[in-house]
């Protein structure tokens, strides 16, 4: 078992440390029920990171690029333990009091496991989701270990967020424990890399929205991004449209007919590259089998986490997906 020790929330709560492959046993109650999605989609098959069996599946392209722009703020960097840290979700004495009637954000676990490619942006990722915790008073708890998803431990968290996860990062059990959260009204955030994550996966397809798995990524450039629904706690503080830079996702399919499309890339503003899409969604939101999940593919570079633009964008998508804001 990984060592543990508790702090005060916006201290470190050491969950473990991360191993190549995940193959823990734990998982409890019943299997979750079987899902009828379709057939798994495979990985992509000329990326830049190595499944099982080394077969080159996962992030694709360009090899990771060094940050673009000025360096990161004091306190922005990667902290010395990658970010593996938070307050244990029972410490309930420095969230801010609510009006019990309505729904509260409490806590949510931060999960960036990587089998495949790993984003140097993890470390400033969870910072940042941090300060949003302190500044909006919910707990924070940050981890790499597959072992934290049993059913006990993911009924104390409000949303779960996969932070530029990669490739098989559960194991069945495991699966099956985070099915169940899901069924049992939970919310998912997925951030960039987790639509490269769980490729044999049907019901994981799914939860992002329309097998909307990556495909490829054009290089880092600066694009027209349009806002489709703009009423949403994801959105409301964007305008009509913006320039971004950042790495920018191909899927390998539309997932317009089963989620709701936030935001959309004007591909005459950049480079796509050979997997263009067309009609172009970038972040998304859907109710799927009895829980909520929330995506974007923003996340790549280190200083989108210390922009305004995005760390809004993320906080309503944490917000929304655990049900406290429309």
């Amino acid at each position: 078992m990984p060592s543990v020790s508790w702090t005060s929330p916006g201290l470190i709560l050491l969950l473990g440390t991360v191993g190549l492959a995940c193959s823990s046993d734990d998982g409890d109650g019943a299997s979750a029920a079987p899902f009828d999605g379709t057939t798994p989609t495979p990985g992509p098959t000329n990326g830049g990171a190595s499944g099982a069996g080394g077969s080159s599946i996962g992030i694709q392209g360009t090899p990771e690029q060094n940050p673009i722009g000025a360096p990161l703020a004091p306190g922005i960097g990667v902290p010395s333990n990658n970010g593996i840290g938070g307050a244990p979700p029972d410490s309930d004495d420095d969230v801010a009091p609510g009006n019990m009637d309505e729904p509260v954000l409490e806590n949510v676990l931060v999960f960036s496991h990587t089998v495949g490619y790993r984003h140097d942006a993890i470390g400033p990722g969870i910072e940042a989701i941090r300060q949003l915790g302190t500044q909006s008073g919910f707990v924070v708890v940050a981890t790499e270990e597959p072992a934290q998803f049993v059913d006990a431990t993911l009924a104390g968290f409000d949303a779960v967020l996969f932070l530029n996860t990669s490739m098989d990062v559960l194991d069945e059990a495991q699966q099956g424990a985070f099915q169940r959260y899901i069924q049992a009204g939970g919310g998912w955030v997925g951030v960039h890399a987790a639509s490269d994550t769980e490729y044999g996966w049907p019901w994981y397809g799914q939860l992002i929205g329309g097998n909307a798995w990556f495909k490829s990524h054009s290089a880092i450039q600066t694009v027209t991004v349009s806002v489709e629904t703009a009423g949403h706690a994801s959105t409301e503080h964007l305008p009509a449209s913006l320039q971004l830079e950042d790495e920018w996702y191909n899927f390998q399919a539309n997932p317009r007919t089963a989620v709701t499309v936030l935001l959309t890339l004007d591909e005459s503003s950049y480079s796509p590259g050979v997997d263009a899409m067309g009609d172009h969604p970038i972040a998304w939101f859907h109710e799927f089998d009895g829980g909520r999940a929330w995506y974007t593919a923003l996340g790549h570079r280190q200083e989108l986490y210390q922009n305004p633009v995005f760390t809004q964008h993320l906080l309503g998508g944490i917000r929304w997906a655990a049900g406290v804001a429309p």
